[in-house]
């Protein structure tokens, strides 16, 4: 291991990334000297250098422990950096360095209002001190200025760094919703497109297999139609990935003819041509109809389709298949969920009625002008 991951060890093991400081630590040390400035002039004697050697190494375990604590854990800390600064406040001035220290850890204990309840009770200790045992000036008005200021910017900090965390937390659960609703709408246009185009394939397919000794021209034809549907097929899967795919109503009408026909179902249209759709409605009603068609083709064992597309005197648009099958669709189905999703997304309404084998889909028209 080289010397610099030795030292960058260390320096991790001492003070957390967590902690958000880095190396300023160990700047803010630089403070605690003052502990050390009166023995300059007035020289300790040996059991007061032992006892000072002592406080130090207890305080240097609770300053480098400090940054990982938080709660009572971190009061505790702080408790015992006040008490060190009592037992020497009566024999060195600098002993105010540990009630400062105490001060700049007290926003860890909780939130602000009990920060600031230890910060006042440690002024009330060094005001005390100073009538008491320790009137000098070099004691009491650095510790009181200095711990007030130096603890009262770290629970501003610090409770601002908490709620840059909690407002982090929330976009990360925003971009976590939105990654869910993209892949959900992602999951059915893949379930409308692939669905519709694999039901026609398979009915068509089917119809070739039968066909290919009776009449091989029609069969051939089939299996072209087959080709066909695959490509398109293909080409809405590209589409659908790249972004939300814009339908043509009219040409969704037409496929559903087709696929239909193609299940000799006959297919009665009535559609009211008076109004204007704007692309995402029109994209929206254009997947309701193949989600549905789908579904006939499928489950319905019917004979004859019906779609109605009507306007009334309040303004609503409403969407309207029906068959005389005698299969069954689950309501709660995936397809069934996507097309009420969609059609509620408009501020629409949508209804399912499986025992009369009919779909009804309505939209306020302003929405969709």
């Amino acid at each position: 291991m080289s010397q610099r991951s030795w030292i960058r060890k260390v320096h991790e093991w001492l003070v957390p990334p967590e902690a958000g400081v880095g190396w300023t630590a160990y700047l803010w040390l630089i403070y605690f000297g003052f502990f050390f400035l009166q023995w300059k002039f007035q020289p300790p004697d040996p059991v007061e250098l032992g006892l000072g050697l002592a406080s130090t190494a207890v305080f240097l375990a609770l300053y480098f422990s400090g940054y990982r604590r938080s709660g009572p854990i971190a009061l505790l800390h702080c408790l015992a950096l006040i008490s060190l600064g009592i037992a020497w406040a009566p024999f060195n001035v600098g002993a105010s360095a540990f009630f400062v220290f105490a001060s700049a850890f007290a926003f860890l204990i909780g939130p602000p209002r009990q920060a600031l309840m230890l910060l006042l009770a440690i002024v009330v200790v060094i005001a005390v001190l100073a009538l008491t045992v320790q009137t000098e000036f070099f004691f009491w008005l650095p510790g009181i200025l200095a711990s007030v200021i130096v603890g009262a910017a770290n629970i501003f900090f610090g409770e601002k760094e908490r709620h840059n965390a909690e407002l982090k937390l929330s976009q990360a659960e925003v971009r976590q919703l939105a990654r869910v609703a993209e892949r959900e709408r992602i999951a059915r246009d893949l379930h409308d497109l692939l669905g519709h185009s694999l039901s026609v394939i398979v009915l068509k397919s089917e119809l070739a297999r039968r066909l290919v000794e009776k009449d091989p021209q029609r069969a051939g034809a089939e299996m072209k139609a087959v080709e066909e549907s695959a490509r398109q097929a293909l080409s809405e899967v590209r589409e659908a990935i790249g972004g939300y795919r814009e339908r043509s109503l009219a040409g969704e009408l037409e496929q559903a003819r087709l696929a239909l026909a193609s299940a000799d179902i006959e297919l009665t249209l009535n559609q009211d041509d008076s109004f204007d759709l704007d692309s995402r409605t029109e994209a929206v009603l254009a997947l309701v109809i193949r989600e549905a068609i789908t579904n006939i083709l499928r489950h319905a064992r019917a004979r004859r389709c019906r779609i109605d597309l009507q306007t009334d005197h309040d303004g609503q648009l409403t969407l309207t298949i029906s068959d005389d099958g005698s299969g069954r669709i689950r309501p709660d189905g995936v397809g069934i969920d996507g097309m009420r999703a969609r059609i509620e997304a408009l501020g629409g309404h949508f209804r399912l009625e499986p025992q009369t084998h009919r779909l009804q889909a309505s939209l306020p028209l302003e929405a969709s002008s």
